[in-house]
């Protein structure tokens, strides 16, 4: 397989033979379409635009949700972890300031979430599509997520807003801040909703997105908006491999087209990065156990093992299931080139170091350099960041749970496969400085 793809491409770059290596119809997924996205007013998508950026919807009015999801740092925030409440600055340049704890797990970008296909969200999935719930979600609020969420994306946005540790801030910072702390995310609903009707220019904003009164203008709105903004403004589907799919032969470079056909074909033991990273969207929307590694404060278990909240294993928090420790889900691989560092714990700084780790997750578990960690330093937190890394039991844990073979692809084959997945990145998602306004309707300022 390796000396063939290697030979083909050198064939293809030298015009001995002619595009498309496989056919696009040979491919096992589809081109994405308009109709895969749900379509939204243009005026919820500016307010969901504004609300995004504007700094009102946390505890003590110093962080946006755009903070760790950045239109300058491609729907993310560049960093391992996110510096959430008590931070200032944007991205790598971002200060840890007086927060208490890093936010336990990788911000994930936030491109093509629009897209109906997507029903399960958070790197845990804690949040997901059930129509079980009378709100159609599944999430930590159970039975009390508010009625009127228009899709699971907005379910999503109801949620960081509601973290001590991302925007609401400290028990006693603020009134928000302490309702979080006791859990009582309809107080932390209202209070935010009390300040956008308390806003004229929202107020009016509300109205033209929804066509609501003051007085009925509720969290719910906001969530729905935000949703909008995002599934409409982060949609990209317009990549070289997508222009491919739709019959232009000549979208893609010669070595991506052989990287694609080593991605779905696989190696030579027939295990392909399609088995997991599958459909429209490369991924298979589950979830997998493959050896990442642990940075950070962690998350904990439901199920007592190695418990002093340096941990995290993952999907088991949500489903208490011992058959789910330590796995997360799977990833969509659009835009990938553009969306380090990589891993719920955002362990890999490099696209090719976290291609190399799914090789032979164990191997390279051990030998995790943890010099790729995006930290803001501070002396407290960094002293806590590689307790497990540092604990060989903790590693050896982490490695019995691995699910994943490793591959046999050669040094060659995975650099055709990085071309290919640089062949995913949507061109008009490489600027996305537009997506920031210039003003927000709070006054607030935008960054610090």
């Amino acid at each position: 397989m390796g000396c063939k793809n290697i030979i083909l491409a050198s064939m293809i770059a030298g015009g001995l033979i002619s595009l498309p290596a496989i056919a696009a119809q040979d491919i096992p997924t589809l081109p994405v379409e308009d109709s895969d996205f749900r379509s939204h007013s243009p005026e919820k998508v500016e307010l969901g635009r504004l609300l995004m950026f504007d700094k009102i919807l946390s505890g003590n009015e110093n962080i946006s949700c755009g903070t760790c999801h950045h239109a300058l740092t491609d729907t993310g925030d560049g960093l391992s972890l996110p510096v959430g409440e008590g931070g200032f600055g944007l991205g790598k340049s971002r200060n840890a300031g007086g927060i208490e704890e890093r936010v336990p797990r990788n911000a994930p970008p936030v491109f093509n979430l629009g897209a109906h296909e997507f029903q399960v969200l958070f790197h845990d999935g804690r949040v997901s599509v059930n129509t079980e719930f009378p709100s159609g979600c599944k999430t930590p609020a159970g039975e009390n997520l508010p009625l009127g969420l228009e899709n699971v994306l907005a379910c999503q946005a109801m949620f960081p807003v509601t973290s001590n540790a991302e925007m609401a801030g400290g028990d006693g910072e603020n009134p928000i801040g302490t309702a979080a702390t006791a859990g009582d995310l309809i107080s932390v609903w209202e209070q935010l909703a009390e300040r956008l009707r308390s806003n004229p220019e929202y107020v009016g904003l509300f109205k033209k997105a929804f066509g609501i009164r003051k007085d009925e203008i509720t969290y719910v709105h906001a969530a729905n908006a935000i949703a909008a903004f995002e599934g409409t403004n982060w949609r990209a589907d317009n990549s070289p491999f997508d222009r491919y799919l739709r019959g232009d032969v000549n979208a893609m470079s010669a070595n991506a087209v052989v990287g694609m056909n080593l991605f779905y074909e696989g190696d030579s033991n027939g295990q392909a990065c399609a088995d997991c990273h599958s459909g429209n969207f490369q991924t298979d929307h589950s979830f997998h156990a493959i050896a990442m590694p642990q940075i950070g404060p962690g998350r904990g278990s439901n199920s007592g093992k190695n418990e002093d909240g340096r941990e995290d294993f993952g999907r088991e928090q949500v489903t208490s299931d011992p058959a789910d420790t330590l796995k997360f889900r799977t990833p969509t691989l659009r835009n990938v080139a553009l969306t380090a560092p990589y891993g719920h714990s955002g362990a890999y700084n490099s696209l090719r170091a976290v291609v190399e780790h799914h090789l032979n997750p164990e191997k390279s578990l051990n030998k995790y350099d943890q010099e790729q960690a995006v930290f803001p330093p501070r002396d407290d937190l960094d002293a806590l960041d590689f307790i497990t890394m540092n604990d060989k039991k903790r590693v050896e844990f982490i490695a019995e749970y691995n699910e994943l073979s490793s591959f046999t692809y050669t040094d060659e084959e995975v650099d055709r496969i990085i071309d290919f997945l640089h062949a995913l990145t949507d061109t008009a998602s490489i600027d996305l400085r537009d997506d920031q306004p210039f003003t927000v309707p709070s006054g607030l300022t935008l960054a610090d």
